[in-house]
């Protein structure tokens, strides 16, 4: 899941938000300000409905950013890199570049999320009683005792033990200990996960067809997102066993050909070596010093008549934005950073010199060779 815009950086660690998250916002402030508050306190001005369900939506988002953050702040104190966290329509992920080292990291990492939740929303409870208690306006009552309401049960459902929720996690530190068997656990997290989906997709289409409406709905996409996201994560389990011990060095494209990025984009589309070999490649600045990554489609969206003063430089993937990786780096490790599309090849840099370019495609010929070895590579 790729962030659509940054937010910043809390803790170090770069915020980013989804276009999606705008649909499930928009819902929160509706659903508030135009069904639940106007029926429990009538009679109010419209405007007022509508600033009490945009401030909760608002705040619920942060909510969801504080659980995050602190699996990412808990990671790093566990000696596992952060990449960045996203809120999405379904929440929020923190995506971390390797897996923990042990049952007992796994544990601190994954329960630390859930344990936020419970605590905000014993929080919002305790505000909700004081407000009250102070006679506050009954519409900031209400609010804060949805928030109190929906971070408790944020903090009940990711501990549901199914993958890829918290519980699921913490599900896999379990079995993990038990076994001893990093592979097998995840096989047992993911396959509660699946079974937790169809259980919701069931429930959800049951209620839907009892006259429940959007809320049935709701929770059959929630389901259907579980099984989902399980199955990846048990596909992607397998790979990083088939993956076990093997080093980046070993699926790369070697010593690849390159771009400068001071070439202009008509130059580079009128050369054949660029126009029939790859769709991305690695570009290079002074010295030969690599700089980001290019791909045609990105070169194509330049307009024909720009083309001949558009430099490479100014269209490609600056080298912040772009996966890095060593050469001797764990491939099983790097795999959960890697997504489809020519824009995500991971350049492989060794003491700060180029010397690769990888690919989903060349993991998925080094698979092939490693489960078939007699047919070559």
């Amino acid at each position: 899941m790729r962030a659509t815009f940054t937010l910043g950086r809390i803790a170090g660690v770069r915020i980013g938000v989804h276009w999606s998250v705008l649909f499930i916002f928009g819902i929160i402030a509706f659903g508030l300000a135009q069904g639940r508050l106007p029926q429990v306190y009538p009679g109010h001005a419209l405007v007022l409905y509508w600033a009490a369900g945009l401030g909760a939506a608002v705040v619920f988002f942060a909510s969801l950013l504080a659980h995050e953050v602190a699996h990412a702040v808990v990671a790093r104190h566990n000696g596992v890199a952060v990449d960045d966290i996203v809120l999405w329509l379904l929440g929020g992920v923190a995506r971390l570049k390797s897996e923990a080292s042990s049952p007992a990291a796994e544990l601190r990492i994954a329960g630390v999320g859930p344990l936020v939740s419970l605590l905000l929303g014993g929080l919002f409870l305790l505000g909700t009683w004081l407000l009250a208690l102070v006679s506050a306006p009954r519409l900031l009552v209400e609010v804060m005792a949805w928030l109190a309401g929906i971070n408790l049960l944020l903090a009940v459902f990711n501990a549901l033990p199914a993958a890829p929720l918290d519980g699921g996690r913490l599900l896999r530190a379990f079995l993990w200990w038990r076994t001893g068997d990093r592979l097998r656990a995840t096989a047992g997290a993911t396959a509660a996960g699946r079974g937790l989906g169809w259980v919701l997709v069931a429930l959800g289409l049951v209620v839907f067809m009892r006259g429940g409406g959007f809320g049935g709905l709701w929770l059959a996409l929630i389901g259907w997102f579980l099984i989902a996201a399980a199955t990846a994560e048990g596909r992607q389990a397998q790979l990083r066993g088939v993956l076990a011990g093997v080093p980046v060095r070993d699926a790369m494209t070697r010593d690849p050909l390159t771009v400068p990025a001071v070439l202009p984009v008509a130059d580079m589309l009128a050369d054949p070596r660029y126009r029939y070999r790859h769709s991305a490649f690695p570009v290079t600045g002074e010295g030969g010093a690599p700089a980001g990554l290019v791909t045609l489609d990105g070169a194509r969206q330049v307009m024909p008549e720009e083309r001949g003063t558009v430099t490479v430089g100014e269209v490609m993937v600056p080298l912040s934005r772009t996966t890095i990786a060593g050469p001797d780096d764990s491939l099983a490790d790097l795999l959960p950073r890697m997504e489809p599309g020519a824009e995500h090849r991971v350049l492989v840099l060794d003491e700060g010199g180029l010397v690769g370019i990888l690919s989903l495609s060349d993991v998925s010929r080094t698979v092939t060779w490693l489960m078939n070895p007699g047919q070559g590579r």
